[in-house]
């Protein structure tokens, strides 16, 4: 009769970690946390100013070059991604308090997870910022950018960390952040450095490398977070199955662009700096290695040839090859 009641309350559990979402009674209260509503409106007027709004006012105007606006703007992420890798790495991570095995949410008030929970939501808020990422290629007219893709990934994140905030803020989902901000690190340092014009990109060689680092931090998070489905731990399942089909998700698109762009064949690669051009020119910076000037990808008026391809999507990348046909 015991072991029945056990397995009775043991299923309870699992199934009450599935589906039931209690609201953290620590970030009730706090900025665009406490209503849904107010994160929703945000990213549903950021789909309307990327896709109708801003093309509209832009239409019978010059594009903006921004070029120290970008320089600042992609400073400002690195040093902001900084602060949160810190924060979040020092909410438990670097500690020794986390264990990457299984890491259940705390709910106490300790000074260790306070600081989790605070940048959680700092993180949540990161995702806000990123809209400028749109905003530039909207002033700069580069609209054939702003496809259905990168509207949703856009558009969709925030509302997608808002959860976490709200209901599970700490814990091993935490991990996501942790590696995310770092590559975020790595990322915009490189778009800081395309920005400060040729001088500065003819010593970027390694940008091939930089999707392989995210490709790798992809499948970190896979298995980080699915390893919980074989394993008895205390963290929500619904979460677990969210951030692994997140990291999957963005792991295949990548894997499609790193193909595409670097194992294409001698057809691609005779097409490499035409594509690149084609593809992801948004702010006229051009890399002259050589004494050969080779347009490269650009996002939000940088170069982000690396990591371009989730942003320009499957059907950017099926017009470029329809351009790259009929020229």
């Amino acid at each position: 009769m015991t072991d029945i009641h056990n397995m009775t309350a043991a299923s309870y559990n699992a199934s009450r970690g599935l589906l039931d979402l209690k609201p953290d009674p620590r970030t009730a209260d706090w900025l665009l946390v406490s209503n849904p509503l107010y994160t929703l409106g945000l990213c549903l007027s950021y789909v309307y100013i990327a896709k109708f709004l801003g093309p509209k006012l832009m239409e019978n105007r010059k594009p903006f070059q921004l070029k120290n606006t970008l320089i600042f703007y992609n400073f400002f992420q690195v040093t902001f991604s900084i602060f949160l890798f810190y924060q979040i790495g020092m909410g438990g991570w670097f500690t020794g308090e986390y264990s990457l095995k299984c890491q259940p949410i705390d709910y106490s008030n300790k000074p260790s997870t306070i600081r989790m929970v605070h940048a959680s939501w700092w993180y949540f808020f990161s995702k806000f910022t990123e809209f400028f990422d749109t905003l530039f290629f909207v002033l700069r007219k580069k609209f054939d950018h702003i496809t259905t893709l990168h509207v949703i990934h856009h558009g969709i994140m925030p509302m997608s960390v808002w959860f976490g905030v709200k209901y599970y803020p700490g814990g091993h989902s935490t991990f996501f952040g942790l590696l995310n901000t770092f590559v975020h690190i790595v990322m915009y340092f490189y778009y800081f450095l395309t920005a400060l014009g040729p001088q500065v990109q003819k010593y970027l060689w390694w940008k091939k490398y930089l999707t392989t680092f995210q490709m790798i931090q992809f499948v970190a998070i896979m298995v980080h977070a699915f390893q919980l489905l074989f394993i008895d731990c205390n963290f929500p399942k619904l979460f677990v199955w969210w951030i692994g089909s997140h990291a999957v998700l963005f792991f295949f698109l990548f894997k499609d662009f790193y193909q595409r762009s670097y194992r294409g064949g001698k057809k691609a690669a005779s097409n490499k700096s035409k594509e690149e051009s084609l593809v992801n020119d948004s702010n006229g910076v051009s890399s002259k290695q050589n004494g050969a000037v080779n347009s490269a990808s650009k996002s939000n008026g940088v170069v982000k040839d690396a990591s371009d391809y989730y942003v320009s999507g499957v059907n950017g990348a099926t017009q470029l090859h329809q351009r790259l046909k009929d020229q």
